[in-house]
């Protein structure tokens, strides 16, 4: 099998390719979930070096150069995350959509529509 055998066109799918470029390439000794969550770090930062000094006007109009250089870092961090799910055992659909019900619980629509106040300012006392 050969990496452009693989359609990207999913998740599992692109999971997949990932695996088999890595495995491909030996790497899978050097990923480990510390080597992963510092290197997904790092390529986040790279997305944030992107936005650093914009007005926010200016981080919301993007030149197609622009987009294309912070899609490349977004990316570089996507894959990161799916390996060091991967790498654990983590299901990162079943991940997000538990922690996305325990969120609704903690922002309930009609206390936090419209606000950016932390969940404890919802909590009732």
């Amino acid at each position: 099998m050969t990496d452009d055998s693989i359609r990207p066109d999913s998740l599992e799918n692109l999971r997949a390719r990932i695996n088999h470029f890595v495995a491909e390439r030996e790497w899978d000794q050097f990923h480990t979930p510390k080597n992963l969550a510092m290197a997904m770090i790092v390529e986040a930062a790279e997305v944030v070096e992107h936005f650093q000094w914009d007005s926010p006007a200016e981080s919301s109009t993007l030149t197609d150069e622009r987009r294309t250089e912070i899609g490349h870092e977004l990316a570089d961090t996507f894959v990161y995350l799916l390996r060091i799910a991967e790498v654990c055992g983590i299901d990162l659909i079943a991940a997000a959509n538990a922690k996305i019900d325990l969120n609704a619980k903690k922002y309930p629509a009609d206390k936090a529509r419209g606000s950016n106040a932390k969940y404890t300012a919802y909590q009732e006392q």
